[in-house]
């Protein structure tokens, strides 16, 4: 048993020390074992139920998903640390660094007006701590572990600001109505399927933007619907569904969608 006092609160130097023991000798094995890459999903996943806590405004299940995030954030620095890369000090220090460097409306002499004013600050101080010379550069920027259609906004708002735009949304929806069509005649041919998916669920993202919608928002409450709308079906089926056929599959599909309205 390792040497550790109980108490009836913690605070984050407790964290930081409780992790040091986890993976100290006479530790917990499997915490010992995990390398940066076998806990990268943990990461995600812990980020991803915060979010959820958010979506549905559940304070309770927000302060503990935070405090999984925090645990991801202590693991990988205490990693880090034992291989001398850096340590959780210095991971707080580079983000209070980059605060201040990016708030000259706050820190230092420039002026933002409104929240439209302290971004533009911000991406530019951005910019110039990463030394990006161009919009390209910028792009390049945008995290790749992202979901797919976050990143698509993502590079479509950056390319945006530097002015590769169209000025209206009757462009962008001739762009989703080609793409359609080329993604329909690359399934007959069965030749490019998934590059011209892609243009398609590219081009509805930036349809989306002018229409001011985040596909991203969008294609999760799709998913929720779905859902809602498939356990009616299931419901109102006389048999499994998998003994029905397609009209009738529809017939449900109908049934409970004109439910909802």
């Amino acid at each position: 048993m390792v040497n550790f006092q109980m108490a009836e609160n913690y605070g984050m130097d407790d964290l930081l020390n409780i992790m040091e023991l986890l993976r100290a000798p006479g530790g917990c094995p499997w915490d010992m074992a995990q390398t940066h890459q076998s806990i990268r999903a943990n990461m995600l996943e812990e980020a991803y139920e915060a979010a959820d806590a958010i979506d549905h405004m559940d304070m309770e299940n927000l302060k503990e998903e935070l405090g999984d995030v925090l645990l991801q954030v202590v693991f990988h620095a205490s990693m880090a640390r034992q291989a001398g890369a850096f340590t959780f000090d210095d991971v707080v220090d580079g983000v209070c660094k980059k605060l201040v460097y990016r708030h000259p409306h706050v820190f230092g002499a420039a002026e933002a007006r409104d929240p439209d004013g302290a971004l533009s600050a911000w991406d530019a101080q951005k910019r110039e701590e990463k030394g990006q010379q161009t919009a390209a550069a910028t792009l390049d920027s945008v995290a790749r572990a992202l979901p797919a259609l976050t990143r698509a906004a993502k590079l479509q708002n950056k390319a945006a600001k530097a002015g590769f735009d169209w000025r209206d949304s009757a462009p962008a929806m001739d762009k989703l109505s080609e793409e359609l069509e080329e993604f329909r005649s690359a399934v007959r041919e069965s030749s490019n399927v998934e590059e011209e998916l892609g243009d398609l669920l590219f081009a509805a993202v930036k349809a989306g933007r002018f229409a001011g919608v985040d596909g991203e928002t969008a294609l999760q409450k799709a998913c929720e619907k779905f859902i809602r709308r498939f356990r009616r079906v299931e419901e109102l089926a006389p048999v499994p569904l998998d003994r029905l056929d397609v009209p009738a599959l529809e017939a449900l599909w109908r049934g409970a969608k004109e439910e909802e309205t």
